[in-house]
């Protein structure tokens, strides 16, 4: 789909104008396109592009950051309601949009509802508004354009808003300064006006099927989408059906940057369905006059097929894309390892709208939200006070109290085994970790903690403090040697874990030791007394629901 002539065009560059020409071929059928690049001079060309091939008149919206309902969705309207003395419905943000393209930027950082609002708009085509009084349905078809700028590997979208984006484009690489590829916007017209008259065959359905299953796509929304793309870049190039290179390119931009895994090599594939048998020597010859059976799709073709699509996604498929999908996992199962647990305030943090509540001390009034709620009521109430004037009355039940939240501070406890036999094998190396780990903590600005245990106890050398000098002057000083009373250990961290949450942190646990107890609770030396007392405490840090990470510093690990 690139204008001949000139030197090759960096191939994310090209998927980039290409993918901005498909979206205003087809922005229904495609949903949206998922654009991963920092802000610059290349990805303002895409947008320009974006806007110059939808048709003329198409609204363009942006998303503001942290939008709410009442702008997102629509609501009432304050001013006309007070004016008119009855509700008068405000258009949101998706209906204004309705037949263009919605640019989200900052996409990773969207917040979950808001995904889920944008995500319900494009499956029903509709805009439902159900609140203060009223009922509306406003029609609203449009394509969304996330601009994820994240850094970090579990820095995305929302899955949920990414599903039904058809197209996926990595510009994180491309030089800022590049230049996009050209592409006639009379074709991209044309195209436009052609799209229904492209013949879709079952051959290349089935041949975008089995790519998305060869490469673990588990959705369904992918090989659909893959095959907007092919029916659109056929319009693109006046065919009236599809080709091979129509359904590679829908393979390349939807199913590669979804991929999951390597397809299964030849060896690991099944083998092959044994031959029919043959009719028995007494069988009588096929009449002549029996009609000729339907001729069925040649296995062969689709087979080939199916392998050209396949080997045009894998080509695709970011280097190194499934080591960060199982670092995005691991990131994401930590939870609060990047930032404290996200809680709910009255009184600071992120504004995130406002409920119905009594005014009390310790809450904010949303003045707009209260005059919002009481507004329709206002020719009732003034009927039945029986006076003319303008004044606006509010009672305690149309009261609405701001909501905020914020991230609450991460406290991370190290507990360091100190023991003899720690000692004797990688105290060294377990300190030199520490050290990694407290810079990173650091950085965050975290509060750590840590806790060293030996002999017959377990002490809290340092209490939760930000000073990087003090944790590291208390790490060097630990001396090493005694028995290992891992379920004081266990014990301390818990302690210290629940104080942390009391003051509102939240609290990691960060266990570096050979996991080898031989001192039970009391002081006593009886390994098989300390390795249950250890067990039972381990249950009771997983009972109070407290991140953990275990570090082994054993020169041979066990499976234990």
């Amino acid at each position: 789909m690139i204008a001949k002539g000139g030197d090759r065009p960096d191939p994310a560059l090209a998927d980039a104008a290409c993918a901005a020409a498909l979206l205003g071929i087809d922005p229904n059928g495609l949903g949206g396109l998922v654009l991963r690049a920092g802000p610059g001079p290349a990805r303002d060309a895409v947008l320009d592009a974006i806007r110059l091939f939808q048709r003329e008149g198409a609204p363009i919206r942006r998303l503001p950051t942290g939008i709410g309902d009442d702008r997102l969705l629509g609501g009432l309207d304050l001013a006309a309601t007070l004016s008119k003395g009855a509700p008068v419905a405000r258009s949101g943000l998706l209906a204004e949009v309705d037949g263009g393209v919605l640019v989200a930027a900052m996409a990773e950082r969207m917040e979950p509802g808001v995904a889920a609002r944008i995500a319900a708009a494009l499956d029903q085509g509709v805009v439902a508004v159900e609140r203060e009084g009223f009922a509306v349905r406003v029609p609203s078809r449009f394509a969304v354009v996330a601009l994820d700028e994240g850094i970090e590997a579990d820095e995305r979208p929302p899955v949920a808003l990414v599903d039904r984006l058809g197209m996926i484009v990595d510009m994180s690489m491309v030089r800022p300064r590049s230049a996009l590829p050209a592409i006639d916007p009379v074709r991209v017209a044309e195209a436009r006006a052609r799209l229904n008259t492209v013949f879709v065959d079952e051959e290349t359905v089935e041949a975008l099927c089995a790519t998305a299953l060869a490469l673990g796509v588990a959705s369904l929304r992918a090989p659909m989408a893959a095959l907007a793309v092919a029916r659109a870049s056929a319009a693109f190039h006046g065919r009236d059906h599809l080709a091979q290179e129509d359904a590679a390119l829908g393979a390349r931009l939807v199913i590669a940057p979804r991929a999951t895994r390597l397809p299964a090599s030849a060896e690991d594939e099944a083998p092959p369905e044994p031959p029919p048998p043959e009719p028995p020597a007494d069988a009588p010859p096929p009449d002549p006059a029996d009609p000729p059976r339907e001729e069925q799709p040649n296995p062969e073709e689709v087979q080939k097929l199916e392998d050209v699509i396949l080997a045009a996604a894998q080509a695709a498929i970011p280097e190194k894309l499934l080591a960060s999908l199982v670092t995005a996992a691991a990131n994401s199962a930590k939870g609060s390892g990047r930032a404290g647990a996200l809680g709910k305030s009255a009184l600071r943090g992120r504004p995130i709208g406002s409920r119905r509540g009594a005014l009390k001390p310790g809450v904010r009034l949303s003045v707009v939200d209260t005059l919002r709620a009481a507004a329709p009521w206002q020719p009732l109430r003034r009927r039945e006070r029986g006076d003319g004037t303008g004044r606006v009355e509010v009672r305690a039940e149309d009261f609405h109290i701001k909501r905020f939240k914020q991230h609450a501070e991460t406290t991370t406890i190290f507990v360091v085994d100190a023991s003899g036999s720690a000692a004797l094998n990688r105290l060294a190396e377990a300190k030199g970790a520490v050290e990694l780990l407290l810079a990173d903590c650091y950085v965050r600005r975290d509060r750590v903690a840590l806790i060293a245990f030996r002999g017959a106890t377990a002490d809290l050398i340092l209490p939760p403090t930000r000073s990087l000098v003090r944790a590291k002057r208390g790490l060097a000083g630990l001396p090493g040697g005694g028995g290992t009373p891992l379920a004081l250990a266990i014990d301390a961290a818990v302690e210290a874990a629940r104080d942390a949450a009391r003051r509102g942190q939240t609290p990691i646990a960060v266990f570096l030791t050979d996991g080898r107890a031989n001192i039970d609770r009391t002081g006593i030396a009886d390994r098989a007394k300390a390795a249950a007392d250890a067990l039972a405490s381990a249950k009771l840090l997983a009972l109070a629901g407290i991140s953990a990470l275990v570090v082994d510093t054993s020169p041979r690990p066990q499976p234990a």
